[in-house]
């Protein structure tokens, strides 16, 4: 129990400094705090990420404390750990790359489009809750837990990967709400670790989890339905 409490403070510490970062680097590489979008990303971001921790201190601690073990370091596996270094300086470029093009003016995003990526970044993160709320066992690792068992209720039953097509859409949401076109292409950039990862973490699952190759049978779909 005591990790677990553990756990919770630590997240909200994680969340405080990570927001300090992002602002270091959003604001400094464009040059100005008189960037609106910048602020509003940041407060829409925040309260989805402050919301969900609270949630899950609350009703999953167990959850909470495997989602704090995350980042190539945690990864077992060279391949993952490579894909997770990848990922984590796509999430960096996200950032960076919009708040240049915001200094140097290369892109002419209206106001109604930036505010159309905060809700679409806000439905990402909708969605991710959605994940957490249905399956206990969504380490930030590939690994399996002691007591974990095949989930296939809620989002799981229309595609297997819900958490990955959940994330893209929030980070496909990130550039747009800080007023970067230039940014989506970061998206798109990632886009195959994304699919590296989800691909080596279903070979791990039918290997060691029992029934999910049934499931695979079952759920056809990976990540967008009706197309993979």
């Amino acid at each position: 129990m005591w990790r677990h409490g553990f756990a919770a403070q630590t997240g909200v510490g994680g969340l405080a400094i990570l927001f300090l970062v992002m602002a270091l680097l959003l604001f400094g590489t464009a040059g100005a705090l008189h960037y609106w979008q910048g602020w509003v990303f940041l407060a829409c971001y925040f309260a989805a990420s402050i919301a969900i921790s609270f949630y899950l201190m609350k009703c999953d601690p167990a959850l909470m404390a495997r989602r704090m073990r995350g980042g190539p370091f945690a990864e077992k596996e060279p391949a993952q750990k490579l894909v997770m270094s990848l990922s984590s300086l796509g999430f960096v470029a996200l950032i960076v790359l919009p708040g240049l093009d915001h200094r140097l003016g290369w892109s002419q995003v209206p106001n109604a489009a930036a505010a159309a990526g905060n809700v679409l970044m806000l439905i990402g993160w909708l969605g991710i809750f959605f994940v957490f709320r249905e399956n206990s066992f969504t380490s930030s690792t590939i690994e399996i837990a002691a007591d974990q068992r095949v989930i296939s209720t809620g989002p799981y039953a229309w595609i297997r990967h819900r958490m990955y097509a959940a994330a893209l859409i929030m980070l496909l949401g990130i550039p747009i709400a800080l007023g970067s076109w230039w940014g989506v292409l970061v998206v798109f950039a990632v886009l195959p670790a994304l699919v590296w990862r989800l691909l080596d973490e279903e070979r791990f699952l039918a290997s060691n989890l029992p029934g999910y190759a049934t499931y695979q049978g079952r759920v056809r779909y990976r990540l967008l339905p009706g197309i993979w």
